[in-house]
């Protein structure tokens, strides 16, 4: 577990890592694939008739602890982490737009597209768990844990082909509507979980160790394919399988508006879109899935309950289950070889204002529709943007201010030169004491 929570420190502090992916550069009203990957009804408001994306990457790196002035501190990050009565929360998510293609024909717009995705998350986990594993001095303290949420440490990596199709439902001199829907197909690379939810215990802290024991059963989900099998700490497991087999389907649906300000400009464009409505199942020859009753008492092998210090440089989920089980704390249901795992779909709301030609305004809301404690649901955020604009066609630059339910508030900036775009939506907040850190680049090429 120590090496989990150093992995997710050393990923924050190179601050080099996007979840809101492509901020500002999406909602631009040069309009392009990003878009589309946003709201797909936006392939019929193309702003030229052809568009290839070369390629496009963004990664984010968030947390609800730890701030860029505490990486330059003589605190011990752990300690940091683990401050508190607040659940740690953390977020790495990463996607690859990859080549893809789009245009627009008569009332019409297509596009195909093609995206790599990969994620690590650590969702809700007691403070008081993390401090016992990972410290190391001698403490003579009780703690009693009380905690219904499924604490988890949750990692996904999958590929997916998107085919859209989008057309205009409405048009006359002042006004638009347009209709768009995505269909993807996916491909589910590798796969970790473990889930720990109704946790009511005590953890016991003297100069020996740190003990834990329960006062009642909890659950425990314990799921693992393809390479995070063998490690869930180590990112070259993550992007060696990205693209396994094709074994899941998910659509995009969207609407746009736009109060049109002459034949190629708008006054007001609004767009809503549901995105991720779907699934993927695993099958791999390593597949496994197993839900535990987990119960620790004493015993006259382990007078004092389970001993954490056990797990603490652990980065396998088979040797966490292997340890559980040797102790004789785990009563196991039956496995599965086969499972579906849900992906993090979300309610997206935006609108673009243009206050004087050249400048604009976007409010942006993405609204996660599914909770995060599930052990077969794909973490997301929920995320409030503003962002104000210039757009003097080949050149653009934008300022995204945000605010997530993972890092609070966030102050970024961005630009784009003709087809190629560069940005952050937290730079300016990553360099003062913020807790995201991102960046994002790519770069397209659209005519006619």
């Amino acid at each position: 577990m120590k090496k989990l929570i150093l992995t997710f420190c050393l990923l924050f502090g190179f601050g080099v890592f996007a979840q809101d992916h492509f901020s500002g550069i999406s909602t631009s009203s040069r309009v392009g694939i990003l878009n589309g990957v946003l709201n797909p009804a936006e392939f019929s408001n193309l702003s030229k008739k052809f568009e290839i994306n070369f390629y496009g990457v963004s990664f984010d790196v968030s947390n609800n602890k730890v701030g860029f002035k505490d990486l330059t501190s003589n605190t011990n990050l752990e300690t940091l982490i683990f401050k508190g009565d607040e659940p740690v929360n953390m977020r790495f998510d990463g996607t690859i737009l990859g080549p893809s293609f789009a245009m627009r024909w008569m009332k019409w717009g297509f596009g195909i597209s093609t995206k790599a995705n990969v994620k690590f998350d650590v969702v809700d986990v007691d403070t008081a768990i993390g401090n016992a594993i990972t410290n190391n001095e001698i403490v003579l303290n009780t703690t009693l844990l009380n905690n219904p949420d499924n604490q988890r440490l949750n990692g996904t990596a999958w590929g997916e082909l998107g085919l859209s199709a989008a057309r205009t439902l409405f048009e006359n001199d002042k006004h638009v509507l347009s209709a768009g829907i995505t269909f993807k197909m996916l491909f589910p690379g590798t796969y970790s979980n473990v889930g720990l939810k109704n946790l009511n215990g005590t953890i016991t802290e003297n100069a020996t160790g740190a003990y834990l024991t329960t006062n009642q059963p909890a659950t425990l989900n314990i799921a693992y394919s393809g390479n995070l099998a063998d490690s869930f700490t180590n990112f070259n497991d993550y992007t060696k399988s990205i693209f396994g087999g094709l074994n899941g389907a998910a659509t995009d649906i969207g609407l746009t508006y736009q109060w049109k300000d002459g034949k190629t400009n708008y006054k007001i464009k609004a767009g809503a879109s549901i995105r991720n409505i779907g699934s993927m199942t695993f099958k791999n020859n390593n597949n496994y899935n197993t839900n535990y009753t987990l119960d620790i008492q004493p015993t006259v092998q382990n007078p004092q309950g389970l001993d954490l210090s056990l797990f603490s440089n652990i980065n396998n989920l088979s040797d966490v289950e292997q340890i559980l089980l040797s102790k004789g704390y785990l009563t196991k249901s039956p496995e599965k070889k086969e499972f579906k795992v849900n992906l993090p779909t979300v309610l997206t709301l935006y609108a673009d204002f243009k206050i004087v030609p050249k400048v604009y305004v976007t409010g942006y809301l993405q609204q996660k529709m599914k909770k995060d404690d599930s052990d077969d649901q794909i973490t997301s955020r929920n995320i409030f943007s503003v962002t104000p604009r210039v757009n003097l066609g080949f050149f653009e630059a934008y300022l995204p201010v945000s605010n997530d339910n993972i890092s609070g508030t966030n102050v970024g900036l961005g630009f784009r030169l003709a087809g190629f775009y560069l940005g952050s939506n937290s730079i300016f907040t990553s360099l003062a004491d913020g807790k995201q850190a991102n960046v994002y680049t790519g770069y397209r090429y659209a005519f006619l």
